[in-house]
């Protein structure tokens, strides 16, 4: 064949081959552009809270916690949070910065910048720049009068923790995150360790009251059995020791239903129980108890039935109860 016509058989062929290249792309072009701006798979996704439905179209990547109590649970099922609000720092629970101690390292090591230190700041929580505000509905750590102004910023999640052990924490806040397999992870991993917790446990006698005992010796507050204290004691096979009807109702930081106060005359007549507990304690706290004379006819007391769970117990998380089941490992087992 004459090279004249094989280079234009040639240049007709490579036009063909370039024509149909373009085409294809053509055609394929819509299908991409729609592949691309498809939700990932499980978003959006709709959250039932005690504000209302929220709605979440996309996996949260920078995610703001306004409560110290909830932070731990974020952490321990890989969360990305990038700020986080904190407590009074240097405390029995806390560190420079006010996180608590059983969690703090973690969140240096992934860089959590800390925002405030007690009071919420909203400043502060938008300066972050979160696709996810998290935020607890009740207790001390509650940034509840800045929903409606955080809200017009960033989804914001509230989350009541006062009813919840931190395993149900876990599985909600990993839907919330995308972070569901994290959450069913360490849930899975810390439920194996307390069973073999609780088959070498040799309890103290029964009931238990679980409490946290304030310093000045006036009074207590008493957890709950739907606080995640006293689930987790429940889950390990002790019985909680609950306050007569006649001393309920003394509560603090709004409706809660993981306490109840003890001060005053109930102080003494809302402690039962043969063996006590005392959270957020270490053991020097003992002998307080034990000496404190509003509490001479307390069984507990009496019988030497006095037992400390730790400074880092005041609030459980992941972290926190993984060191208390070594803790009551250590005392009866």
């Amino acid at each position: 064949m004459p090279y004249a016509h094989r280079t234009r058989r040639d240049a007709l062929r490579l036009t063909f081959i370039s024509g149909l290249a373009l085409l294809l792309a053509a055609c394929d072009a819509p299908a991409r552009q729609e592949a691309d701006a498809a939700p990932k798979a499980g978003w959006p996704r709709t959250l039932d809270t005690p504000k209302g439905k929220l709605t979440l179209e996309r996996m949260p990547q920078r995610i703001v916690s306004t409560s110290v109590t909830l932070t731990g649970t974020l952490l321990a099922i890989n969360a990305p949070v990038v700020a986080s609000g904190g407590s009074a720092a240097h405390s029995k629970a806390t560190d420079d910065q006010g996180f608590f101690t059983q969690w703090s390292e973690v969140a240096r090591q992934r860089g959590v910048t800390p925002l405030y230190q007690g009071e919420p700041n909203a400043e502060a929580i938008i300066a972050a720049q979160p696709d996810l505000i998290v935020m607890a509905g009740t207790g001390g750590d509650s940034a509840l009068k800045l929903y409606e102004q955080l809200s017009q910023m960033a989804p914001t999640l509230v989350v009541n923790y006062d009813d919840k052990s931190w395993q149900e924490l876990a599985t909600l806040l990993g839907r919330a995150t995308g972070r569901d397999a994290d959450a069913r992870a360490a849930i899975a991993g810390f439920d194996a360790e307390a069973a073999r917790v609780k088959a070498a446990l040799k309890l103290p006698p029964q009931p238990t009251a679980a409490l946290v005992y304030y310093e000045d010796g006036s009074g207590a507050n008493l957890w709950t059995p739907q606080s995640a204290q006293g689930k987790l004691l429940q889950a390990l096979g002790f019985t909680l020791a609950t306050a007569p009807d006649s001393v309920k109702g003394n509560t603090s930081m709004g409706v809660r239903h993981d306490i109840i106060q003890l001060t005053g005359e109930k102080f003494a007549d809302g402690l039962r129980g043969q063996s006590m507990i005392l959270f957020n304690a270490d053991q020097g706290q003992v002998p307080q108890v034990l000496a404190n004379p509003f509490l001479a006819g307390n069984a507990a007391v009496r019988g030497k039935q006095v037992y400390a769970a730790g400074l880092d117990t005041f609030r459980l998380d992941y972290y926190s109860a993984r060191n208390l089941l070594e803790r009551l490992r250590k005392q009866f087992g």
